[in-house]
């Protein structure tokens, strides 16, 4: 005997069908801009979200109604999967297939609860790949900008709290901008090219590897270095003996020497020095120009400091919904901290300012 489903039924029903379509739509569009194994993964995750659709579809019957029309969320969801990338769509999926209701729900089976959650550890795996070949510029670009939004709106609202001139207060925020932004620089430069150095130090001379074919292979002088490498003492001699006997010989019976290898083997591509200081000035200056915009463009006093505040504040929301996205955590929390963050230390220079001055000018 069919049983008739009751209105509440209907509406959470044809809610989670519009979710299934919704989510569907999201994998699919991911994997028309992917190839190889990835397209194939996100193809097969479209396919399950077929699945549950039409288990909702069959309960439904009559009742499924019209499709509903696209949600702006999904919209903007397959805009970011075209243009900028998987990695902020797939962190966005993470979120919504841990939020499944299905475990909780008797109308839905549990192969379908069990398959969402299979399909949040499958997003998961997808999106760590996916924030590995993210650019580091990009990151640093975020954390840098942030650095130079909070910094420097500290130091001119700490300096209009005093009572200083307009002028004044102006003079410090491009100083603070330059100050901060030529630290990074060098910070950066010096990070760069000392780890550069290291790694060039550390690397193998490929001198050494024309003295192989002279080496004696009773004393097996090899077998030391695979020790100095990190092997215990049999297998580096085990390791050694077979590097000499695999090598091939020349024409009047000696061995020849091995191919050299590569020395900057499966480590970080670091970039050059001078390109990460160039890239951490501009990440530093693109945020710590905004709370100095409203005294370049002639505004004084406490109205100037609302006005850097409000700017700052969007850009802080901006970068933090940006971090929590790709840190898979929730956008609205991490652009909340960020900005109770920035907010709080211009708040303290502020009233600082106001303790040892007169007030805004």
């Amino acid at each position: 005997m069919t049983v008739t489903p009751s209105p509440t039924e209907i509406r959470r029903w044809r809610k989670y069908l519009a979710d299934e379509r919704a989510e569907r739509a999201v994998y699919q569009d991911l994997a028309n801009a992917r190839s190889g194994e990835e397209r194939e993964i996100l193809t097969s995750l479209a396919e399950a979200e077929r699945r549950h659709e039409q288990h909702w579809l069959d309960l439904l019957g009559e009742h499924a109604g019209k499709p509903r029309p696209v949600a702006m969320r999904t919209r903007f969801r397959c805009f970011l999967a075209r243009h900028f990338g998987p990695v902020f769509v797939l962190a966005l999926m993470q979120r919504t297939e841990a939020r499944s209701p299905y475990s909780a729900d008797i109308h839905a089976t549990d192969t379908m609860a069990a398959d969402e959650r299979i399909h949040e550890e499958v997003v998961r795996g997808l999106a760590a790949r996916s924030r590995i070949q993210l650019s580091g510029s990009f990151r640093a670009a975020v954390f840098g900008a942030n650095d130079g939004l909070v910094s420097n709106l500290a130091l001119v609202l700490g300096m209009a709290a005093t009572g200083v001139d307009t002028g004044v207060v102006l003079a410090a925020g491009v100083a603070g901008l330059l100050a901060g932004a030529l630290s990074m620089a060098a910070g950066e430069y010096v990070s760069v090219r000392s780890q550069r150095e290291l790694l060039e130090a550390s690397a193998p001379n490929p001198e050494a590897q024309g003295a192989v074919p002279h080496l004696d292979i009773n004393a097996n002088e090899l077998a030391l270095v695979y020790r100095a490498r990190g092997m215990e003492a049999t297998e580096s001699v085990s390791h050694a003996h077979e590097m000499l006997a695999g090598l091939p010989c020349t024409h009047d019976g000696a061995p020849e020497a091995p191919p050299a290898e590569d020395a900057a083997e499966e480590h970080e591509t670091l970039g050059t020095a001078w390109g990460a200081a160039t890239s951490s000035f501009l990440f530093f200056a693109s945020g710590a120009v905004i709370p100095v915009l409203p005294y370049l463009f002639g505004l004084s006093g406490f109205t100037a400091v609302l006005v850097a505040a409000v700017l700052v504040g969007a850009a802080l929301l901006g970068t933090g919904a940006v971090v929590g996205v790709l840190s898979g955590a929730s956008p609205l929390k991490r652009a909340l901290r960020q900005l109770a963050i920035g907010f709080g230390a211009a708040g303290i220079t502020y009233l600082l300012g106001l303790l040892f001055g007169s007030g805004p000018a």
